[in-house]
């Protein structure tokens, strides 16, 4: 019988969704090493998002994304945090399933705003208010429906971290029971 600690568990959604500070915090009630998808990427390329994007563009960045999703999704179990668009990646998705929980981190668009706002490290939200609130709308349009196909979905709000931890707990542990019934 599968447990929550023979998985990898993978977290997915857009940039605001808590995929880091739950991740964090999941890994270690777990008992779980976590990984971040994007500070993989990094490594892998020995640049910044930023950098990776200014040299080689969308196209590279997203190819080399997904080679560090299909190597990350191949090896022992870990909290996963991908970077928000990599779960959009039809060879993501296939290896997750094969090989992970996936949990959609889901937020509204005022939650994504409001965490993401002033952030400059995101280099795919620049731009004053109006721009990232489009922005993220335009995320919502095209890529929660990939979010969608996710074994557990999991509104996120606002409220305290370990609440968000324990709601994910806690659908993990009814996902792996209604799946050995």
């Amino acid at each position: 019988m599968t447990t929550i600690n023979d998985k990898i568990i993978l977290l997915v959604g857009l940039m605001g969704s808590g995929k880091t500070s739950v991740g964090k915090r999941l890994s270690k009630k777990l008992n779980l090493p976590f990984v971040d998808g994007d500070r993989e990427v990094e490594k892998a390329a020995g640049l910044s998002l930023i950098d990776i994007l200014k040299c080689f563009g969308l196209e590279e960045y997203r190819a080399g994304e997904a080679r560090v999703m299909k190597r990350l999704l191949q090896g022992a179990p870990c909290v996963l945090a991908s970077g928000g668009g990599s779960f959009v990646a039809p060879q993501t998705r296939e290896y997750a399933r094969k090989n992970a929980i996936t949990i959609w981190l889901k937020a509204d668009l005022d939650v994504l705003y409001h965490r993401t706002a002033g952030r400059q490290h995101r280099p795919f939200l620049k731009g004053n208010d109006t721009e990232l609130k489009n922005k993220l709308e335009t995320y919502i349009n095209e890529e929660y429906p990939y979010y969608s196909e996710a074994d557990i979905i999991v509104e996120t709000k606002e409220e305290q971290v370990d609440i968000t931890v324990d709601r994910v707990i806690n659908a993990i542990n009814n996902f792996l029971a209604q799946e050995h019934q």
